[in-house]
């Protein structure tokens, strides 16, 4: 359900003036960023790479500060989270821009390009989570930690009316930040899109290296994690690229779900989509080292279930955005009563 905060009684305003965290000015007038490896230096009056923060008179503000680009109540599994409140709805936001410039992004309407967006404050957005009786808020759709100022601010007062918080990103961020910001997030959705750093130079724009110690540090800090991986024909499906994908995620911890998601020509791609032999590859390769392997964006007979993974009982049925917890009692299978690594609502 997309929401229209004209409609839903939120008050909006024009702008609001919100001074950046992470900066430091240079001897020459111009602002170094500090939020992420993009690192922008930044001219008085010009605006970063990610369209969310500009220099005004030596000072870094977030321009992009409460400015919704889209607001939706969405199944949790659409971001895609399978082991956290499964079947709950979740309202859905993010902001206008990005810090990577994927070739191929699916949003390249909102990231990639300034669109409209409309101001809600924080305290708004809380309020209207809990009149929608949402589970809580996920930051997501473009990239939400470029929305730093905004997000936190917003979590905090969520978290003191025990709505949950989502993270959707492509974890691209510098460690200071995130590990202020980790404390006020239940759960993460990081998207690792290969694990060659040329890949990411060439296609992403942006740094491999980051995004690890992004996902080891979300789960050193005991936040819910799940990974998504786009698999792009003769980019990244490789068995050589995906078992190394696997042992990584595997050398954190094997109960950490991973998504294999079909990709779809867009923006500046226009490779074919992803075959189903590669990702029925990608899921069996995967199933060899990780407890909980899933497909996205494509059917698979029984790759998008959640099943015991010590007896193979099916703990969770899924017919697209349709979830029935089948095999689950008391946070534990009901066949075998081993524990399930499912946070339930």
């Amino acid at each position: 359900m997309t929401c229209d905060p004209t409609k839903v009684g939120l008050n909006l305003i024009p702008m609001m003036k919100k001074e950046a965290q992470f900066w430091e000015k240079r001897e020459d007038g111009k602002i170094q960023c500090l939020l992420c490896p993009v690192g922008c230096v930044i001219a008085d009056g010009k605006i970063g790479v990610c369209m969310g923060r500009k220099n005004e008179g030596g000072i870094l503000y977030a321009i992009n500060y409460g400015r919704l680009v889209s607001l939706a109540m969405d199944p949790i599994e659409k971001k895609p989270l399978y082991h956290f409140h499964p079947g709950a709805q979740i309202l859905s936001t993010g902001p206008n821009g990005c810090n990577l410039g994927c070739s191929n992004c699916q949003n390249w309407t909102i990231s990639q390009e300034e669109s409209p967006t409309e101001f809600v404050s924080p305290e708004d957005l809380v309020s209207f989570a809990l009149k929608e009786k949402s589970a809580g808020i996920a930051y997501t759709y473009t990239e939400p930690l470029i929305w730093y100022e905004y997000v936190s601010d917003t979590a905090k007062i969520a978290k003191e009316e025990n709505l949950v918080n989502v993270l959707v990103t492509n974890g691209y961020v510098h460690e200071e930040p995130l590990t202020k910001l980790l404390p006020l997030i239940d759960a993460m959705n990081i998207d690792l899109k290969s694990m060659d750093e040329d890949f990411y130079k060439r296609v992403c724009k942006g740094k491999l290296s980051y995004i690890l110690r992004t996902i080891e540090l979300a789960y050193q800090h005991k936040v819910h994690i799940e990974i998504t991986n786009l698999l792009i024909p003769t980019l990244n499906d490789s068995e050589e690229q995906i078992q190394k994908l696997v042992d990584f995620v595997a050398g954190i911890n094997d109960r950490i779900p991973l998504h294999f998601s079909r990709y779809f020509p867009a923006f500046k791609m226009n490779l074919p989509a992803t075959p189903m032999e590669s990702l029925n590859k990608a899921f069996l390769l995967g199933k060899r080292k990780l407890k909980y392997v899933y497909v996205g964006n494509a059917y698979i007979p029984n790759t998008s279930n959640t099943y015991c993974p010590a007896c193979n009982e099916l703990l969770i049925k899924r017919d697209g955005y349709y979830t029935s917890i089948v095999g689950i009692n008391d946070k534990k299978c009901k066949k075998c009563g081993v524990l399930v690594d499912v946070i339930m609502k």
